[in-house]
């Protein structure tokens, strides 16, 4: 056992001083960027959803996939902190625009696939090819995309982590694993998303996409099932590898590194526990709004139900996060099964605690939103993404300053 416990160091008021600052960053982007009463006004919602995606998404590809600390070590380490941070928050900014507006837009849109650039949908021609709904249904395209990118990066850090790369350099290391996390994504972006896309317009693009393969079994062709699947899955792969320690899947490892089997069983596993969950979210809105049926509005639609499911699951992955980063991992007990138990009723209670937030008349004056379930053109993913990334942009690139992070320390005994 740790004779040093480390939660006896931990100051969980610094902490709660710490996640109220960044409630107010928060707070200030949002009036800022997405208030659809203020500056900018992105949240149109899908324009400002894509933008937000395709930051967190950059995030995850400097610090999961390539690495970014390894390439710059020595760097890094000679940098004042705040300095440190400021710069890398601006390179995700930048990395942001030219994903967003060079690859997609003005790039594959251009020269491949017209859907991912607004400007391409409106020289198509066609219904809804005006400029507004053109970018609406690029943005979409693109947080589809960026979405199963999440996915499959985060999934592959857990799974198979620095396997087969482990005992290459650190460049062979991150570009190896820079092409094949975009390749699965690409795989399973056509797989869950493309056709959708294709059917978004009329008359649909039968020709470059089938009709969604889960409308019978999901009760509609919307992609929000995929959405809503692919962020239950995610909170499994979160709460794992954040308030789980890496448990069970570290079992499978060799010599501290990942495996194919550890990889294919984190994948199996985590695909079931996310489908289960997605299940369990169904059944509990069908007693609370009745039975959803096809061409229903709102609450009683199906493609709502499903993108709601990712919406709470936003929500617990958040309060990982937050009791990750903010609460030391609150409870750092001896036995691992006890504490990851703990973590995972009190991630769930505070995600619920944010879902309450979010739809009370508090959330009126926050964020400008209208009260209520299930209001055109609202999702709660928005706001949930950019919490999310603030709170990445602290640990990674400020190295969590002002709060210093402990590791926990504890021995396990379970």
């Amino acid at each position: 056992m740790a004779t040093d416990s480390t939660e006896n160091r931990f100051n969980y008021f610094f902490g709660v001083i710490n996640l109220a600052g960044v409630f107010c960053i928060v707070w200030v982007l949002w009036y800022i960027l997405m208030n659809p009463n203020t500056v900018m006004k992105l949240y149109t919602p899908m324009y400002g959803f894509s933008l937000i995606v395709v930051f967190l998404s950059g995030l995850i590809l400097l610090t999961k996939v390539l690495d970014y600390n390894s390439w710059f070590e020595n760097q890094s380490k000679n940098k004042n902190v705040i300095l440190r941070g400021l710069l890398w928050t601006f390179i995700s900014f930048l990395l942001m625009g030219v994903i967003n507006y060079l690859v997609f837009w003005g790039f594959i849109g251009k020269f491949g696939i017209a859907y991912f650039s607004p400007d391409s949908i409106v020289a198509g021609g066609g219904i809804g090819a005006e400029p507004f709904a053109a970018r609406e249904n690029a943005s979409t395209a693109i947080l589809y995309y960026f979405t199963a990118f999440l996915w499959i990066a985060l999934f592959w850090d857990l799974g198979f982590g620095r396997w087969p790369w482990h005992n290459d350099g650190a460049g062979t290391r991150a570009w190896s694993k820079f092409f094949v996390v975009f390749f699965f994504t690409t795989l399973f972006y056509i797989f869950l998303f493309h056709s959708h896309i294709c059917y978004l317009f009329y008359p649909a693009q039968s020709k470059a996409g089938v009709a969604p393969w889960w409308e019978a079994l999901a009760s509609t062709g919307s992609a929000f099932f995929s959405l809503g699947l692919v962020l239950c899955i995610l909170a499994w792969i979160i709460f794992s590898d954040l308030l789980w320690e890496g448990q069970p899947w570290k079992k499978f490892e060799i010599n501290g590194e990942g495996t194919f089997g550890k990889g294919f069983a984190t994948f199996i596993a985590t695909l079931t526990l996310g489908i289960i969950l997605l299940f369990i979210f169904l059944q509990i809105f069908d007693s609370v709004w009745d039975e959803a049926f096809v061409g229903g509005q709102y609450t009683d639609g199906p493609d709502w139900r499903y993108i709601h499911a990712g919406e709470i699951s936003g929500f617990f992955v958040l309060a990982a996060f937050i009791l990750k980063n903010y609460f030391n991992n609150f409870p750092n007990l001896n036995r691992l099964w006890l504490r990851a138990l703990i973590r995972t009723l009190l991630a769930i209670a505070i995600g619920m605690l944010l879902y309450w937030f979010y739809y009370s008349p508090l959330a009126t004056f926050f964020l400008a939103k209208v009260e209520g379930f299930a209001q055109p053109g609202d999702t709660p993913l928005v706001w949930t993404l950019l919490f999310l990334s603030i709170i990445i942009i602290q640990n990674e690139f400020f190295n969590g300053w002002p709060l210093k992070k402990i590791k926990p320390g504890v021995e396990d005994n379970g």
